[in-house]
């Protein structure tokens, strides 16, 4: 007997910018052309030496652990968009993942645990030196993925 095949899904990684934003917009148009569901991810990075981004999120004098604050942010985006474009409901499938790990990395597992059929990325195109130094989770994840990948691109 042979195994059901989970149905492809439209992958969204996302980091609660603009560009995420613009990026979950064109993926929920294509999951509604594709009849797919669509998935947010958001991996949860923030090394020890450079705790930023979700500790400056926090309220001064509280407490949080980066994962419980990553998913307080999720929440708080998805609902935000929700709110802002009835396009994502109406019978929309649409969930909402949060992983621990280095971005690339966890974004292909995901892609290949869900039977991702496409992912979609928001850029902000960053270019120079800052590109050199950092480099960019969307081009590595266009060069590395199995699968098709939409980079979106939006102004701040």
């Amino acid at each position: 007997m042979a195994t059901k095949e989970k149905k492809p899904v439209v992958l969204v990684p996302v980091d609660f910018s603009v560009y995420s934003e613009a990026a979950v917009l064109f993926a929920a148009r294509l999951a509604k052309c594709l009849d797919l569901p669509l998935m947010l991810l958001h991996v949860v990075h923030d090394p020890g030496e450079l705790p930023g981004y979700y500790y400056q999120s926090l309220k001064q004098k509280q407490v949080q652990r980066i994962e419980d604050r990553a998913q307080v942010m999720l929440d708080e985006f998805l609902q935000r968009l929700i709110d802002a474009h009835e396009e994502l409901t109406g019978g929309r499938r649409l969930q909402a993942s949060l992983v621990k790990g280095i971005p690339v990395t966890r974004i292909l597992e995901v892609a290949a645990k869900e039977n991702a059929g496409h992912i979609v990325l928001g850029s902000k195109g960053a270019t120079g030196l800052k590109h050199l130094m950092l480099g960019s989770v969307a081009e590595r994840v266009v060069r590395l993925s199995k699968v098709p990948v939409t980079v979106v691109k939006a102004e701040a």
